[in-house]
């Protein structure tokens, strides 16, 4: 029973679980928001696969058979480590640093699981959860995971600079948001090192640090030098983005189905994955609302910008963007006496407008959005049985409020009494 207790305990912060998952029924909450937090995070793409991963082998097995169960069981947790370490990096790239934090808790959860709690690999996954720690405000938690990944790192003589640098420019950050300007350029500058001897001077995963490194300047009204350097960070995407562009009509002229992105490959010469368009949009987006609200105009500046997004629009599908973005850019270039840039827009503003649009591009003109993803309701909730029929075929049980997949456990009560009620 004891036993029991101690596995009952809230997905996300540890306290008594008072909710179940109805769908996988091994997952336990203390109440509906944290029920509801971890769902929109991670779980409702690992509820199903949680099930073979916490439900006990039987015990009259033989050698061979606990042997593959064990290799089977790896793979499944090594499988969550890197889909919940994914979805978390996604969020964070987007800003969502809130819906980031269940999903990363999963991937540090898991990753020690499989590699144990002083391994390098849970690094980035420390790391993510600083980082959205700090865009929520929660800078002493930030520091507490910094710190275990610090630690780590310190403790490998051979962690690799790829890694190293991750470290620093998550270190960077968060002295930024303490107002510690000094120690964030140290560390910012360190990434920026560490980066480059990776992955190369112009690369993207080196813009990155120079684009953290801009906004400290930004911050401290050093205008000349962030600008300076977000014009850095700008020529390092449109040269990126060039480079997948052209990559992309090879692939089109060869007749080979296009794909502008793959799943993660670190430092990879492949197209982008799905990190890098997140990280993209934001920069890029960030960028250019500061290029607008300056003072001054900067037309060519601010083109050279829009130019980038219109490529990354049309790699990711959205031609209305695209074409919005590549209008205004063109509009600006015509203002300058260089004749390239005129060029090398009309040339995309061409691709743009002969490629046929996406279903979903169709659907947003006419007004038909994705629908909304809807959640299972378990038994067990205050809707009684009309819940549970309503869980079985797709409907929502009357009352109002949020419902989640759960069950409710009484206070005090315990698994087998609730059970048993039923």
């Amino acid at each position: 029973m004891e036993g029991c207790r101690r596995h009952r305990r809230c997905e996300l912060c540890g306290a008594a679980g008072r909710l179940r998952c109805g769908r996988c029924r091994l997952t336990y909450y203390c109440d509906v928001h944290h029920q509801k937090a971890d769902w929109v995070s991670i779980h409702e793409r690992i509820c199903q696969l949680l099930i073979p991963i916490r439900t006990s082998l039987p015990f009259l097995l033989s050698e061979k058979e606990r042997k593959h169960g064990m290799e089977q069981l790896v793979k499944r947790q090594k499988y969550i480590t890197d889909l919940a370490y994914g979805t978390a990096q996604k969020f964070v790239l987007a800003g969502k640093h809130e819906e980031a934090i269940p999903a990363a808790l999963h991937a540090l959860r898991f990753g020690t699981e499989v590699y144990g709690s002083n391994s390098v690999q849970l690094v980035p996954a420390y790391l993510l959860l600083a980082e959205a720690s700090a865009g929520v405000g929660h800078l002493l938690e930030a520091s507490k995971y910094l710190s275990q990944a610090r630690w780590i790192v310190l403790r490998s003589p051979g962690c690799s600079a790829a890694v190293r640098h991750k470290l620093h420019r998550s270190l960077g950050l968060v002295c930024a948001a303490e107002g510690n300007f000094d120690q964030a350029f140290y560390h910012l500058a360190n990434d920026i090192y560490l980066a480059t001897s990776v992955f190369g001077l112009k690369s993207v995963e080196a813009s990155g640090g120079y684009f953290h490194m801009a906004n400290v300047f930004f911050r401290q009204n050093k205008t000349d030098v962030a600008n300076s350097l977000y014009a850095e960070v700008t020529d390092s995407w449109r040269a990126f983005l060039l480079k997948s562009l052209r990559a992309q009509e090879q692939i089109r002229k060869s007749g080979a189905e296009p794909s502008a992105f793959t799943e993660e490959k670190e430092g990879g010469e492949g197209p982008m994955t799905e990190a890098q368009q997140a990280e993209a949009i934001r920069v890029l987006n960030a960028v250019l609302e500061i290029r607008e609200q300056a003072p001054k105009p900067q037309p060519e500046e601010t083109a050279r910008v829009l130019h980038a997004l219109a490529m990354l629009y049309y790699l990711m599908g959205d031609l209305s963007k695209a074409r919005e973005a590549g209008t205004k850019a063109l509009g600006l270039v015509k203002q300058l006496p260089r004749q390239e840039p005129r060029e090398a827009l009309g040339h995309l503003l061409k691709l743009i407008n002969s490629r046929p649009s996406s279903t979903k591009e169709r659907n947003q003109r006419n007004g038909v959005g994705p629908g909304a993803s809807l959640l299972p309701l378990a038994e067990g909730l205050a809707g009684g049985r009309d819940g549970e029929r309503g869980a079985r075929d797709g409907r929502q049980p009357r009352g109002k409020g949020w419902r989640g997949p759960s069950e409710r456990f009484p206070r005090g009560g315990e698994l087998a009494s609730a059970s048993a009620s039923r």
